[in-house]
């Protein structure tokens, strides 16, 4: 006991009470010395600081190293002016569609904790990859999230490219490529010719991120049976569950109309 005394450790802490400017009273220890222990409010808020910051760097680390990878967002040249906020309201089912998009974009952590999907089906020129764009855009400028947007053709074409003897990237490279990101866009879902070996391969990247709880948009100009006929019922069913919707752009198309 002498030994611990001539230390000055507190064989039983001393207790007293303080106060804290922002919280108020607490009881402050004392294990050795004379060293009190602070508001435990405000060291629970430093420690929560500290783990967001934490986690921000170790994001920001990990989307550099796969941007390194693959690029930029794949977002063409012509869409990454396509905000959320530039969307033009004409008609009800048209708010709704805005609705749905800034929903889905506010609330991403939420979508990111269930893997929840979309998919919107229209015609075209009727604004899906516009709105789809601004999610992505303001996830990207606003919480440093990884997007990844691309055609379900161009997506095949990747993986299929690896089969050569000259590829330097191995089929599971290519779907892991496809599988990171955060939220991964796919545009033009079945304009391709949808043999057998491009189902599957589309079923390998959805079904990783389905796993992960990876959020995937769709985007397709098919009807919601076309879509549900091309993808499969068991890829069809995934997208929908977790809340998973569907987005239906049945107006007339934007394009060609006179300002």
């Amino acid at each position: 006991m002498n030994a611990i005394s001539e230390l000055g450790i507190h064989a039983k802490p001393k207790t007293k009470q303080a106060n804290c400017a922002k919280h108020g009273a607490f009881e402050a220890k004392c294990f050795i010395g004379s060293i009190w222990s602070k508001c435990p409010a405000c060291e629970a808020e430093r420690s929560a600081a500290e783990a967001r910051e934490r986690e921000a760097r170790e994001r920001e680390a990990r989307r550099q190293e796969w941007q390194r990878k693959v690029g930029e967002a794949g977002i063409p040249e012509r869409f990454r002016n396509r905000t959320i906020e530039s969307y033009v309201v004409e008609t009800e089912a048209q708010a709704k569609a805005l609705q749905f998009a800034s929903s889905y974009a506010d609330r991403f952590d939420d979508v990111l904790a269930t893997g929840r999907s979309a998919l919107f089906i229209g015609s075209p020129g009727t604004g899906k990859t516009h709105l789809s764009v601004g999610i992505g855009l303001r996830i990207m400028h606003r919480d440093n999230r990884t997007v990844l947007f691309t055609t379900a053709l161009r997506a095949i074409r990747r993986v299929k490219d690896t089969w050569g003897r000259s590829s330097a990237e191995s089929e599971s490279e290519a779907i892991a490529a496809l599988v990171f990101p955060d939220l991964l866009i796919i545009d033009e879902v079945g304009v391709q010719f949808g043999s057998e070996a491009e189902k599957l391969i589309l079923f390998d990247v959805l079904n990783e991120r389905y796993a992960q709880r990876r959020p995937t948009l769709l985007l397709s100009n098919l009807t919601l049976d076309g879509v549900k006929s091309y993808l499969g019922e068991r890829v069809f069913d995934r997208l929908r569950e977790d809340g998973g919707e569907v987005v239906v752009f049945d107006w007339p198309s934007y394009r060609g109309r006179k300002p």
